[in-house]
């Protein structure tokens, strides 16, 4: 039993771990990033729907940026080579 506490308290000391503090910080942070957090009222969100939330949000700007990705691929492909709209489009996605 005493190499279980020794074990633990190794663990918590170490400088990779996380504190509550971090992720009570982090939480909060990405409370007022994402646009579905910021509108709820109730400041009692747990952790794991802040988390939730957060990738639900970030999965659907994946999606997004491909679908703009495909759109512009696809006016480049019917665009002249050598027009000025051929070249923004060209710079877009270069980025």
């Amino acid at each position: 039993m005493s190499s279980r506490r020794s074990s633990r308290s190794r663990q918590s000391s170490g400088s990779s771990r996380i504190s509550d503090d971090q992720i009570s910080d982090l939480v909060t942070r990405l409370q007022h990033l994402i646009p579905e957090l910021r509108r709820r009222r109730s400041d009692k969100v747990s952790a794991s729907t802040v988390l939730q939330e957060t990738c639900n949000y970030i999965r659907n700007l994946h999606r997004e940026v491909d679908d703009l990705s495909d759109r512009l691929s696809e006016l480049l492909a019917t665009t002249d080579d050598n027009s000025g709209e051929a070249a923004i489009i060209r710079s877009l996605l270069n980025y």
